[in-house]
């Protein structure tokens, strides 16, 4: 029975008693909309063995092929997809229709990287010592298995960016996905296999973190893992994972800076989109609005404008912009912090109600930095507004932050924006945009606790699915 025939099987059906298989929860409902297996340690080394004795014959084509044919299949089937995303995300389907787009993106890029020479050719006599030789580079897979693990909060995408450029690059990947959200991985992986892709390069396990985690990390057929996820987890895994290659995309704490000098319907705007598309859950969501306090109140008020603009609620309905956070416990946790931050004088603008995992798209101002809603990572549709004086407050505001990942610009001063882009301690730089923005295959990623300065994207993550070879030869 392939992924896809169990998952239209166990919809809605509860699977209780069943020791072997967990279920998977809508969290705009409560109600279960699937199950999936719980893979045991056993089962984790039989997949690692497989995949580490497979040997990929596809040439650049056959994958670029495969990844072109998986595309073509993703958009006959988007609305199915998207419709999954949200049954077990609680994603808007607006949201979800998008993630669906970004992912067929991820396919084409892949196969075009796939056809890429990924050699260079050196001369030897450029020197005065030099020799008539030629030094040439080339790519090849890893001797041993990738494994990924992916986070919640891009149910389908998150997997993409990880097994994509592992199939160009013809590897062989072992993915465990948040039990929160397994059925999109395994939706995805069905696909792949109905476009080509031998099973041995691309295996999902699904179950319990705590089960199954240390024998995927410490495993001896794993050469490389990479991780999506939180700062606290993601340092484990580097303790646990030794004298192994890992690739750490983590948290964030993403501002938009709004200079004295900005548009500020424009600013506002976008402060709304990037606070609250995806349900503000992204770790590179913006979570902290810095503000100029010569145009702050008036710049709030029009951000309390789109906000109280923004539509939400139930995530199937095609008129809601957004849905739920991820279950009621994450909620509560951002509940618990904004109640904490008034308390401690901030001041409530608008929003900040709660229905189960169901949040209002919540803004407040007179926000200060040790406030806890945005010294940790905040993951909801939270718009906390700071004010600074000057751009050196602003630059120091922004790299107080144990987080480094990602930063948007607001502003019209090319002196201005070359400051921010030399000195904010951040992995990107967006003028004019919200901080989470990127395309599928530019470089992405984080300094300090946001990661170790690896870069994800479908091209950087093929160099470090890699190992690079060189050889010479008379010439």
């Amino acid at each position: 029975m392939s992924y896809r025939e169990e998952l239209l099987r166990l919809r809605g059906e509860r699977v209780a008693g069943d020791s072997g298989r967990f279920e998977v929860i809508d969290p705009s409902t409560g109600e279960p909309v699937g199950s999936a297996a719980k893979a045991s340690r056993e089962q984790v080394e039989q997949a690692l063995h497989h995949a580490k004795a497979y040997r990929s014959p596809l040439s650049r084509f056959e994958r670029a092929e495969i990844l072109r044919r998986a595309a073509a299949l993703l958009s006959q089937r988007a609305d199915e997809a998207a419709q999954l995303i949200t049954a077990e995300s609680g994603l808007s389907l607006q949201d979800s229709r998008y993630e669906i787009g970004r992912v067929s993106d991820v396919l084409l890029f892949g196969a075009t990287e796939a056809l890429s020479d990924d050699g260079q050719v050196f001369a030897c006599d450029l020197t005065a010592h030099g020799r008539q030789r030629k030094v040439i580079s080339m790519r090849e897979p890893l001797l041993g298995v990738i494994v990924a693990i992916t986070p919640f909060n891009h149910p389908m995408n998150q997997v993409a960016h990880k097994v994509v450029p592992a199939i160009a690059s013809n590897n062989r990947l072992v993915l465990k996905p948040s039990e929160k959200v397994p059925l999109s991985a395994l939706w995805f992986a069905d696909l792949l296999y109905e476009a080509g892709l031998p099973p041995a390069m691309f295996q999902v396990l699904t179950g319990d973190p705590a089960e199954i985690g240390d024998t995927l990390i410490t495993h001896p057929a794993v050469e490389l893992v990479t991780f999506t996820g939180g700062v606290e987890i993601g340092k484990r895994i580097a303790e646990r994972a030794g004298y192994r290659r890992t690739v750490l995309e983590l948290g964030g704490n993403d501002p938009l800076i709004v200079c004295e000098d900005a548009d500020l319907d424009r600013a506002a705007a976008l402060a709304a989109q990037g606070s609250y598309k995806n349900s503000g859950q992204r770790c590179t969501a913006v979570k902290r609005i810095l503000v100029h306090s010569g145009i702050a109140e008036a710049f709030t008020e029009r951000l309390v404008a789109a906000t109280e603009a923004w539509t939400y609620g139930d995530p199937r309905d095609e008129r809601n912009a957004m849905g739920t956070v991820i279950d009621e416990a994450a909620a509560r946790l951002l509940e618990r912090r904004v109640d904490a931050a008034i308390a401690a004088g901030a001041r409530l603008r608008c929003g900040h109600r709660r229905r189960g995992a169901l949040l209002a798209p919540t803004v407040l101002d007179r926000v200060r930095p040790e406030m806890e809603l945005v010294f940790e990572e905040s993951f909801g549709p939270i718009s906390p507004v700071m004010t600074f004086g000057s751009v050196d407050e602003a630059i120091a505001l922004v790299n107080a932050s144990r987080f480094g990942l990602s930063s948007g610009v607001c502003t019209q001063r090319m002196d201005w924006i070359t400051r921010f882009a030399k000195e904010l301690q951040v992995g990107t730089v967006n003028v004019w945009e919200v901080p989470g923005y990127r395309t599928e295959l530019t470089p992405f990623g984080g300094i300090k606790d946001s990661g170790l300065g690896h870069k994800e994207g479908v091209q950087e993550a093929i160099k470090a699915y890699t190992q690079l070879k060189t050889f010479t030869l008379p010439w």
